[in-house]
């Protein structure tokens, strides 16, 4: 039996673990949190280096993209070179594949998506495949990078604004501390209403699981949301807060949504190769394994 493990910066309380079959073959798949604790983290991953056949990289990004740019997390760096033998993915790769896919899946499948759609995007850095394909659908979006990430009230409605203000503060942004970026650890279970009126304006919100849970208002009955990495206590939460359709671009896996990095990083033990695949590699074994997003009514 293959093993995939993604050792993730968030919340212990978040662990799960699988056993699943893909392609005639078994895996077992985990997810392991160290609650914040960076150098938990990189002890993990040494631990664990070359007794495992591929490693997410969860809780935080390696790579954050902004047009055909790609930036490195300073962070991060420090973290995946503590890994030399087993191959370790942060999902980038799936986000520009997997969920380019997921967004054309709904707009042939569902009503959900069409042009006039309003969209936020809590950050579409880290979604730049998602937020491409909105885009390219007609949607009307709200880029919230700058609300979300560094609390300023500026709202970004064009993938071109977007980038060009991410050439001029991600070379800087990228230097940071992780935890001034994304909720960790505790953090992850904290909800702070904020920016909620572009929340209520919109028809879909999507993203990060975890953006979106910490700055989600209330009430926002009739909305819906694509994201991924959910548990059966989120979709509890999303239901009595009144959203109505829940997506997530990852299949639910024995109750549970994995993130793209435990996703990547399964399809990459399943290709047998030691590195990163490229996005023909990912798209074909996609079309393999027949991945399609979930769809569930929360509220009728």
């Amino acid at each position: 039996m293959k093993h995939v493990i993604s050792v993730s910066l968030g919340s212990s309380k978040r662990n799960h673990s699988v056993e699943i079959e893909l392609l005639g073959e078994k895996y077992k798949v985990e997810r392991i949190g160290t609650n914040g604790d960076m150098e938990a983290m990189i002890r993990m991953f040494r631990e664990l280096d070359g007794k495992v056949d591929a490693f997410g990289l969860g809780g935080m990004d390696l790579y954050i993209f902004a047009g055909e740019k790609r930036y490195t997390l300073r962070e991060a760096i420090k973290v995946v070179s503590a890994v030399q033998l087993t191959p370790i993915l942060d999902g980038s790769g799936l986000k520009n594949t997997l969920e380019r896919k997921a967004i054309k899946y709904l707009e042939e499948n569902t009503s959900l998506i069409g042009p006039e759609t309003k969209v936020l995007i809590v950050c579409a850095m880290d979604r730049f495949g998602m937020a491409q394909s909105l885009d390219s659908l007609g949607c009307k979006l709200v880029l919230g990078d700058l609300m979300f990430v560094l609390g300023l009230p500026i709202p970004l409605r064009k993938m071109k604004t977007m980038y060009s203000v991410a050439k001029v503060l991600v070379p800087l942004v990228r230097l940071l501390p992780f935890k001034y970026l994304y909720p960790t650890g505790s953090k992850q279970e904290e909800v702070k209403p904020k920016f909620s009126q572009y929340y209520l304006k919109a028809d879909i919100i999507a993203g990060d699981y975890h953006f979106i849970r910490r700055n989600m208002p209330p009430g926002l009955e009739g909305k819906s949301i694509i994201t991924n990495t959910v548990t059966s206590e989120d979709v509890q939460m999303l239901k009595e807060r009144g959203i109505k359709y829940l997506v997530t671009t990852t299949p639910e896996i024995q109750g549970r949504s994995f993130g793209t990095n435990v996703m990547e990083a399964l399809l990459v033990a399943a290709s047998g190769k030691t590195t990163e695949l490229t996005p023909g590699e990912y798209s074909k074994l996609l079309s393999e394994i027949n991945f399609a997003p979930r769809v569930e009514l929360l509220n009728p």
